[in-house]
């Protein structure tokens, strides 16, 4: 019977790669679950699963580095909501990817592709140490992060592409983020703090610790008392308001 371990900071993430990997391989045993990278390290050495579902983005150390760190002992599968990591990773096809939110549909070609690999157990995994040496070299020397472009979003069984230009603004929705565009919205599990780092902030402005515009679709800013300015967009007809921290953003 196949082990796996999954590494995930975000409960929610974690829980939720759990039951998909549950209802698409019923025969997997789930043995560790890490939070963070240096666990997925010790749990990886203390259990030695077959498989490694790995975050990419995690606290401690990345989904990269514990990978390197492991080595060839086991199947890797990255789980990733950045692309850039996800696609470079699957060009070797030494591993595979899933791009959050995990979907089961994605999820069953990726255990197809490792039910063949564990069909010869003499077959060792492959050696990706070259390709994640080049991975590391290439984000650890990066000037500065990659840009958000895309977002996924989960509508039903459906998965909404939205181009981050089409946002008028993201607004926090106790664990989700809600996103608005002018003739839709959308939510994602993916919290506004974890967002903002991928967002151009000269293209996207914060103007309450709940919200962030695009600058490019704001229409007007109305003072409508002392202590009170509300954001009106183009052909849109909600409005924001905005903290007072962030009133400089709008002065001549």
């Amino acid at each position: 019977m196949p082990t796996a371990l999954i590494a995930d900071d975000e409960p929610l993430m974690l829980n939720r790669l759990r039951k998909t990997l549950q209802a698409a391989w019923p025969e997997l045993t789930i043995i560790a679950a890490a939070r963070n990278g240096v666990e997925a390290v010790a749990l990886a050495q203390e259990y030695k699963p077959d498989i490694a579902f790995l975050d990419i983005q995690m606290p401690g150390k990345t989904g990269l580095e514990v990978a390197a760190e492991l080595g060839n002992s086991l199947n890797l599968v990255f789980v990733t909501a950045y692309d850039e990591f996800a696609i470079k990773a699957f060009e070797s096809g030494a591993v595979d990817y899933i791009l959050k939110p995990v979907e089961v549909a994605r999820l069953t070609q990726t255990i197809t592709r490792i039910k063949q690999r564990l069909q010869t157990q003499a077959t060792p995994p492959p050696d990706i140490s070259s390709m994640l040496a080049d991975l590391l070299n290439r984000t650890q020397n990066q000037d500065a992060p990659k840009k958000l472009k895309w977002l996924r979003a989960s509508l039903g069984n459906a998965t909404k592409l939205i181009n981050i230009d089409d946002v008028l603004f993201f607004q926090s929705d106790t664990k989700y983020t809600r996103i608005v565009m002018h003739k839709s919205e959308a939510l994602v599990r993916t919290p506004l703090k974890e967002l903002v780092d991928g967002l151009d902030e000269e293209a996207f402005w914060q103007i309450h610790r709940g919200t962030i515009v695009n600058a490019a679709a704001v229409d007007k800013a109305v003072r409508e008392g002392p202590e009170v300015l509300i954001i009106h967009f183009k052909n849109h007809s909600e409005t924001v308001r905005v903290s007072r921290q962030y009133f400089h953003l709008f002065k001549q």
